[in-house]
């Protein structure tokens, strides 16, 4: 059973569809417009997670057209820029969010989006530098496998300061002391494990570095939704 439950799990790549529906929740909460019950919000999360498991289960098959066509089948065995285009499949779930409450754009879910863009490159990169053979193997031309250390842990950093910088833009338009609290923190931490990336490459920083994307990007939704629930009260 246990086994099972874990085939279950990587087969749907919970982990990364955990944060895509959580994503969807934060730009739902940074939307202004009428109020979401949390029954509507616990549909959407459910039917995001359900979407994003499905499209996971399926890429192990070349699944769904954006990110089973153009990044597995075209792009992920093509191009060591892959995932840079890649990442636009998640940053989808932050607008789609911000549309269940009014589908009028506004500035912050666009730039959370943007953020979450900017976001999957250095995660995947540091996941690849920490896992290159099995990419090399694969014949998957990430770019910490075709590029020169100087050169994709340049890469990831220059990634990371930008998320980080754009992640305090929403300041200026609302976003208040538990936000900046949240994109601060995270986004320090993780810039911080990117530098010591580019200082020190190995296996081990890059897995830091890793980890580092995930609380990076859990902060900062904590933070866009508890903002929300600070401004209802």
């Amino acid at each position: 059973m246990l086994g099972a439950i874990r085939m279950t799990c990587s087969l749907l790549k919970l982990r990364i569809g955990v944060a895509v529906a959580a994503s969807a929740l934060a730009g739902m909460a940074a939307a202004k417009g009428p109020a979401i019950s949390v029954a509507q919000a616990s549909a959407l999360a459910l039917a995001v997670l359900g979407a994003s498991g499905a499209a996971g289960a399926f890429n192990h098959y070349y699944g769904s057209f954006t990110y089973g066509v153009v990044y597995t089948v075209w792009l992920k065995r093509r191009s060591a820029w892959n995932i840079v285009i890649g990442g636009l499949a998640g940053s989808f779930a932050v607008l789609a969010g911000a549309a269940a409450v009014d589908p009028t754009p506004q500035v912050v879910p666009v730039l959370l989006a943007l953020v979450l863009f900017l976001w999957t490159p250095p995660h995947f990169w540091s996941l690849a530098a920490a896992k290159g053979d099995d990419y090399a193997r694969a014949g998957v031309p990430m770019l910490p496998v075709t590029a020169s250390q100087r050169v994709w842990t340049w890469a990831i950093l220059l990634h990371t300061a930008a998320l980080v910088a754009i992640s305090l833009v929403p300041l200026w338009y609302g976003q208040g002391l538990l936000y900046g609290l949240g994109a601060g923190v995270g986004g320090a931490y993780f810039l911080w494990k990117s530098w010591l990336l580019y200082i020190v490459p190995s296996k081990h920083t890059a897995m830091d570095n890793f980890f580092a994307s995930f609380l990076q990007l859990g902060l900062l939704i904590v933070g866009v939704v508890l903002d929300a629930l600070v401004g209802l009260a």
